[in-house]
């Protein structure tokens, strides 16, 4: 019984164009506020750059050649992938699943569970795209970027935002209610926001806690990958960031759209 509820959790799911039904969905919604959704990626790196990169980062030596501030603001484009794609499919998700009956609505049409879940997933790799682009913009603006290659940052923040939007959704499947997301916000979200490489080297960290960021925590390749296109520093280990994350997000995609399935079906 436990191998069969296992093998129906990574069952491939039946999708269609009709996916992209759900993402308009969210996205005409999104333009309706998106002046609300649009200051916070703003102004956010902008105090972290000017506090962390400007005053902390006096203090600080250079950090593989780099001044302090400049080895930060990959981290911050980075961080910004995360946020707004696994918040947007766990608070959003949830909020639409349970209190607005989105879910419902949506399902009463020709589109299937599992197109609902994966067109949630594309608008949440979208919202990374948006939010990415204006860190981008503000790093930009500080001088920061040393090379042409941070044009390949979106392909960058579309794909680990779609990884972490499947990792929140399964979160998602698995929430009673809302508070429930206070557990992987402290317990997932807040150790890779420290322990990615954001805002020192993991170099300084102790070996083991170096394996295990790079073993189990998403966001380090995403700022090993964002990184090396904006100080244009292409080392080979990041190939190995790209084939994590290739390896890691089909996984989770399939995984998350499973469980929700199983969720609402109940």
């Amino acid at each position: 019984m436990k191998a069969a509820s296992i093998a129906s959790a990574f069952k491939l799911p039946k999708l269609t164009c009709r996916i992209w039904k759900v993402w308009q969905r969210d996205f005409d919604v999104f333009m309706k506020t998106w002046k609300v959704s649009f200051f916070p990626p703003l102004l956010e790196p902008i105090f972290y750059l000017v506090a962390m990169g400007y005053g902390l980062g006096s203090f600080v030596q250079p950090i593989q050649g780099l001044p302090y501030i400049q080895f930060i603001a990959p981290a911050l484009i980075s961080i910004s992938i995360m946020y707004s794609s696994f918040f947007e499919c766990t608070y959003g998700s949830f909020v639409r699943m349970h209190f607005q009956k989105t879910f419902d609505a949506i399902i009463a049409t020709p589109i299937s569970i599992e197109e609902v879940i994966a067109g949630e997933l594309l608008w949440g790799a979208t919202r990374s795209i948006i939010s990415s682009t204006i860190v981008l913009a503000v790093v930009a603006a500080f001088g920061l970027i040393s090379t042409p290659l941070f044009i390949l940052i979106p392909i960058v923040a579309f794909f680990g935002g779609l990884m972490f939007s499947a990792i929140a959704m399964v979160f998602t499947s698995l929430a009673p209610n809302i508070d429930f997301f206070n557990y992987p916000g402290f317990l997932f979200i807040t150790p890779m926001f420290l322990l990615s490489g954001t805002f020192f080297p993991l170099a300084s960290l102790p070996e083991s806690i170096q394996v295990f960021a790079k073993a189990f925590l998403p966001l380090t390749h995403v700022v090993d990958l964002s990184r090396g296109l904006i100080i244009g520093n292409l080392e080979s280990s990041l190939l190995i960031s790209l084939v994590w994350i290739a390896a890691v997000t089909p996984i989770f995609f399939v995984l998350s759209i499973n469980l929700m399935k199983r969720k609402l079906i109940k």
